[in-house]
Order: C-alpha cells, then sequence, then structure tokens
C-alpha cells in the first residue's frame, strides 16, 4: 500500500486529536486545560522503536516525518537483534519497554503467550502485502505484526557450467555430473541436521510439520509422520548413501564448494548471493527442484514490527507502522538497508528489477511460514538429529517413526 501525502496529513491529524489520553498515560503529566492542549500533548508524546542496529538509518527518514506530520516524536533505538526478543518478553509488563519492537514473525507464539503484543489493526492495507507475508503475521486467527521484508530459500546455479534450471531433482544432479562434477549440488548439513535446509524435500513428499486451518497452523495436526514422512525419510536416507546429502558438509564446506566451482547448484538464502558474485559467479536463482510431482515449499521467514500490548500510545503506533512504515518509500529503505524482499506487493515489485531479487520473489511464492506456534520448538529439539542419522545410514522408518513418537509425547 502506497499512502499519498493528503492521506498522511488527515491521518496525523486523526492520530494528533486522539493523542491526549495516550499522551497523559505515557507519563508526559496532565493535559493543559487550554486551547493549547492539543499541541503541547503532541509536542510531548514519544514512541520508542527497538529497531535492528543496522536498521536505524533506515527507518529514520519515516521517523522524521511522522513527527513533522503527526507532532509525534518517533526514538528509534538500535539494538542487536538477538536481545530484542527476550528483552521485549522481560520489559513489557515492566511498562518499562517500547512502543514498538522489530523482530521475526516465528518470535510470535512466544510473545503471544507471554501477552506483550497487541493486535494490529491493518484493515485494507492488508491487501497490500505479499500473501505469505500476511499468513506469517497472523498468529490463531489474528494480525499481530506489520511486516516488511519475506525471506526463503532458493538453489543457486552456476549458469556457466549449468545454462538452465533444472526441471527434477534427479535432473539438476544429472546436469552437474554431465558438466563433470562428482558434488553437482550442495547444502549445509552437520552433524546435528539442518531440517531448515531440507524442508523443501519433506513438503515435496506431503509430509509437512503441522497441517492447517481457519487460524493458521493446527499444533494437534502433526502431519511430519505417517506413510508421506516415511516415504520422504526412505528417499533422504537413499540420498545419504549416495553420498548427495552429508552431515560433514556445513555452511562453510558448502559455500566453498560452489565458490570453487566444484558444485553447480547451491541451496540456500540471499544472504549468500553477495559472495558467489563477489567470486566472479554469474548466479541464477531458481526453485528448489522436486523429487516428486508436488511441489518443495521452503520456509518463509518473515520480519516486521510488533505493537507492545503495555503501549500507552497504541494509536499513534499504530498509526505510524501502517500509514508510515507500511508505505512504500520506507519497505524500500528498509530493502535497501538489507537487500531482503520487501513484504509490501509494490516495493516487493519494484526491487523485483533486480534478477536476483526476481528469483527470490518467484521462489516465495511457494514458500510457506515458518511455524510460530509454541510446539514447534519441540519438532525443532528432534527434528535435525533424526534427519542426520537416518543420512548416515539408520533404518529410515523406523527412526521417522521415532522422531513422530518424540514429538508427540513432547508437544502431549
Amino acid at each position: 500500500m502506497t499512502v499519498n501525502k493528503t492521506g498522511r496529513a488527515f491521518a496525523a491529524i486523526a492520530v494528533a486529536g486522539t493523542l491526549g489520553l495516550a499522551g497523559c498515560a505515557g507519563g508526559a503529566g496532565d493535559a493543559p486545560a487550554d486551547d493549547t492542549a492539543d499541541e503541547k500533548t503532541e509536542a510531548s508524546t514519544t514512541l520508542t522503536v527497538w529497531v535492528d542496529a543496522e536498521r536505524v538509518d533506515a527507518l529514520q527518514g519515516a521517523a522524521d516525518a511522522y513527527e513533522e506530520q503527526a507532532g509525534v516524536a518517533v526514538e528509534l533505538i538500535g539494538k542487536d537483534t538477538a536481545d530484542i526478543k527476550d528483552d521485549f518478553i522481560q520489559q513489557v509488563p515492566t511498562g518499562e519497554g517500547p512502543d514498538i519492537a522489530m523482530g521475526a514473525h516465528d518470535w510470535l507464539g512466544e510473545l503471544s503467550t507471554n501477552g506483550v503484543v497487541a493486535p494490529l489493526e491493518l484493515g485494507d492495507s492488508a491487501s497490500g502485502y505479499l500473501d505469505v507475508a500476511i499468513e506469517a503475521a497472523t498468529y490463531d486467527g489474528t494480525v499481530y505484526m506489520l511486516p516488511y521484508a519475506v525471506e526463503n530459500l532458493a538453489v543457486l546455479r552456476n549458469t556457466e557450467l549449468v545454462p538452465e534450471a533444472a526441471a527434477s531433482f534427479d535432473e539438476m544432479l544429472q546436469a552437474g555430473q554431465d558438466a563433470g562434477l562428482d558434488q553437482p549440488f550442495v547444502v549445509e548439513q552437520g552433524a546435528e541436521g539442518n531440517p531448515y535446509h531440507l524442508y523443501p524435500f519433506q513438503t515435496a513428499f506431503g509430509a509437512p510439520v503441522f497441517g492447517t486451518n481457519d487460524a493458521g497452523y493446527d499444533a494437534t495436526d502433526l502431519q511430519i509422520g505417517g506413510e508421506n514422512g516415511e516415504a520422504f525419510a526412505t528417499w533422504l536416507g537413499e540420498q545419504g548413501a549416495a553420498g548427495v546429502f552429508n552431515t560433514d558438509i556445513d555452511g562453510d564446506i558448502a559455500k566453498q564448494a560452489f565458490l570453487d566451482g566444484d558444485a553447480a547448484f547451491w541451496l540456500t538464502g540471499p544472504w549468500n548471493v553477495g559472495a558467489a558474485q563477489d567470486s566472479g559467479i554469474d548466479v541464477a536463482i531458481d526453485s528448489v527442484p522436486s523429487p516428486t510431482d508436488q511441489v518443495a515449499s521452503p520456509f518463509a521467514g518473515v520480519k516486521g514490527f510488533f505493537l507492545s500490548s503495555e503501549s500507552e500510545n497504541q494509536v499513534a503506533a499504530t498509526d505510524f507502522l501502517v500509514n508510515y512504515l507500511g508505505t512504500e518509500e520506507a519497505q524500500l529503505s528498509l530493502f535497501e538497508a538489507g537487500n531482503i524482499l520487501p513484504a509490501l506487493s509494490a516495493a516487493a515489485d519494484t526491487a523485483s528489477s533486480d534478477p536476483i531479487i526476481a528469483g527470490f520473489a518467484e521462489v516465495g511464492t511457494e514458500s510457506v511460514p515458518m511455524p510460530a506456534i509454541p510446539e514447534m520448538g519441540s519438532v525443532w529439539e528432534y527434528w535435525g538429529i533424526a534427519q542426520a542419522e537416518v543420512i548416515n545410514g539408520a533404518d529410515p522408518v523406523e527412526r521417522w517413526q521415532k522422531l513422530t513418537a518424540d514429538v508427540e509425547s513432547a508437544i502431549g
């Protein structure tokens, strides 16, 4: 959604008129009982926003515009991303936390359980975002996050070694072998496995972690096991035996194999494209080739902004989120700071003039949001180890059945 300046001005007027109570609740002092009340309240009201320290400059324009047009100051506090979630959970109940915090959608289960995040009214603007972004921003049927970026895996292809995209997993391996490569395809694993990277293949066998209902992921509908999950595990074991998947290959080893030209295909995210281009590789972005006749859907991670449940400036905070951070200008500014596909459709279209971004955007249409429900923690606890053991020769059906039983027991 792009909001024109006139629309912003009207929104600012409406918010300014509502901020008298918000300003008083925020501890700015009693509102004066004279004709200058609104003006003084506007000047004393401040929104506190925690952001990734590397995104402060990208958001300063939106913050300045909001202060100029609505009379509400926006204080951007740069923090280490690793600290934001825990600090938010700890400080919001005390009244010391921010009005808004930047974070990842898969925090939602924990934030909601702790009661520190408030629903966000997007109204008609919700239709202006990528579908996967709104799905990720929704928890238990309610939107809690203003999304700004979508990130997913795709296959990087060395076009000099293999000029055309592969239509299937087997075709990909064959194309690499025809190019004279012993290891056509690499994906990071490691001793404890890496289910995030292998999830596209698991979905291709019809074995997502959880089923869904109208409210989102359904923790009572565990779908990781059964015949489909066991079929995936069997295939995984076969790929391990053939050396296609290898727990000795971690992220650094996979990366170096692609950069050295020893592998033509690399399943990874946009964060590694720059290294490949800096190495002089002509990179194309392909969908994850499926080992079945179903689509291989990677996880999507969505980044956005959360509204504190204890914010005493919720009207202003909501306006700033929806009508300022939810504009094409602001989302493109964040894109330029991080080179991650914007969540707003108009901004995503503009960013997709870059063929690399366009490639990830296309794969993103096949992605699914990473589950944010608390029960997902029990899945992560057992999932990677099970996959690693199957790759290394464990009986795939028995090991997958144990994984399923372990997760069921942990979820209770």
